[in-house]
């Protein structure tokens, strides 16, 4: 009983070795990892869309700081966070998130302040 044992798990292993071997790219697969083009497509379309908003534009301001955070990512090989990045910047823009009352202004700080 015991050489019977040994010998269907012997064979099972075989049988599973001779199915790697037979098909390796099923065994692993392709993984779709983002590309430094993705990257920049998705970029290009986030600041089209900011672009389209006046200079003065608050959620254009916001996008804009998320598209320079994209480009960092992409610099650093992150191109998954610089694609979320980029999808923030597009969103930014479609749902305009912040708006200023008629008379306000953003005073954005320097480093140095």
């Amino acid at each position: 009983m015991h050489l019977f044992r040994i010998t269907v798990c012997a064979l099972g292993l075989l049988a599973g070795l001779g199915c790697a071997v037979a098909a390796p790219d099923a065994a692993a697969p392709a993984s779709e990892e983002p590309t430094r083009d993705d990257c920049n497509a998705a970029v290009a379309e986030a600041r089209a869309l900011a672009t389209a908003l006046p200079p003065d534009h608050l959620s254009r301001y916001f996008a804009e700081r998320h598209l320079h955070q994209a480009l960092v990512e992409a610099g650093n090989g992150e191109f998954d966070e610089c694609l979320d990045m980029a999808a923030r910047a597009s969103d930014e823009v479609r749902e305009r998130r912040h708006e200023l009352r008629p008379g306000e202004k953003l005073k954005v700080l320097r480093a140095d302040e």
